[in-house]
């Protein structure tokens, strides 16, 4: 049993660290996309990957509130609003899953404290008086781009903003961060990183608006950890191998927000059906792997949907590229 759950995790951070692989790939083929322009002003060797739009969360919301509201798929960057939709959907079947399994940033945050842990023999908290309000913030952070987008964009303003040369480049804008960080955004970067080490998943517990999202969006999930009382040993592991702090051994389903389904309680478990992931009206656990298999079949599913549904290819062309990609460097980030 004990072979089986550790090969859930070592599945858990191949799949993690092969989408990282993959984003670092498609990063670096943007990159050359976007020098070729920037340097000969021609169609370049390079092909343009849409997948590079994961990392325009705001931008995608804009995106399905016009869909929503004026009935428009945004056709600059497709594939933002169809990787947000994937994303979404897993929230709703597969719980927080996409923090824990695919989310890049989740992955690097996971090997810092995996290195804090082996460099302290431990990981530290927060005082609870302390975490309760730094929780807080980001849900602060999503109420406040729910605020902005949501509610105060009318439909003429999402129309508009899709239309701009400001938002047609905010893949090269968002390339631009990466490459060229300020002193301060690096700064606050390392600091972040730093943090990591010591605290378990420090962004993503306390700041990232887009793991509150899906969370909130989670908790609607019928699939959950759930607790067998009558087989449990009540040993506690599970709880201390909780990267969210929440009290497994203490709970019958686990329904909080902070829950990502990594799993890592369920590895720890030294009774076989005491704990799993499962519907409210089965007895039996989904394994593992079939969770993971899940997993990826729901994101690869959201995305040959958007490829076949003619939703992910950018329209803009060759020459719209020439214009705008020096036109970047004018917009801040």
């Amino acid at each position: 049993m004990t072979s089986i759950l550790r090969k859930t995790t070592a599945l858990r951070l191949l799949v993690q660290w092969a989408f990282l692989g993959w984003c670092l790939f498609l990063g670096i083929q943007f990159s050359l996309f976007v020098e070729h322009y920037r340097s000969f002003g021609r169609t370049p060797d390079y092909l343009r990957p849409p997948g590079v739009e994961g990392f325009l969360p705001i931008g995608a919301l804009v995106s399905l509130k016009n869909w929503l509201v004026n009935g428009q798929f945004d056709t600059i960057h497709p594939a933002a609003l169809v990787l947000l939709l994937t994303f979404f959907t897993m929230s709703l079947l597969a719980k927080k899953s996409f923090c824990s399994w695919l989310c890049p940033v989740g992955t690097v945050e996971e090997g810092l404290w995996r290195l804090g842990r082996k460099l302290c023999g431990r990981n530290f908290t927060i005082w609870r008086w302390l975490d309760i309000p730094l929780r807080a913030l980001k849900y602060a952070l999503l109420l406040f781009f729910f605020k902005l987008i949501i509610i105060d964009m009318p439909a003429a303003v999402l129309q508009g903003f899709l239309a701009s040369p400001y938002w047609a480049v905010a893949d090269v804008r968002m390339l631009h961060f990466f490459t060229g960080f300020s002193p301060l955004s690096l700064g606050v970067i390392l600091l972040l990183a730093v943090l990591s080490v010591f605290y378990q998943n420090f962004w993503c517990r306390y700041l990232c608006p887009y793991g509150a999202l899906v969370g909130l969006l989670s908790m609607l999930s019928p699939l959950k950890i759930r607790r067998s009382d009558e087989h449990c040993v009540h040993c506690g592991a599970c709880t201390r191998a909780c990267p969210a702090q929440l009290p497994v051994a203490e709970k019958t389903a686990i329904r909080s927000p902070e829950c990502t389904a990594c799993l890592g309680c369920v590895s720890s478990c030294p009774e076989a059906v005491a704990l799993g992931i499962r519907l409210p009206f089965l007895q039996r656990a989904i394994p593992g792997w079939g969770f993971g298999l899940l997993v990826l079949v729901l994101f690869f599913t959201g995305v040959a949907a958007g490829m076949l549904s003619g939703h992910w290819h950018t329209s803009l062309t060759p020459e719209d590229f020439q214009r705008l990609i020096p036109m970047a460097e004018r917009f801040g980030h």
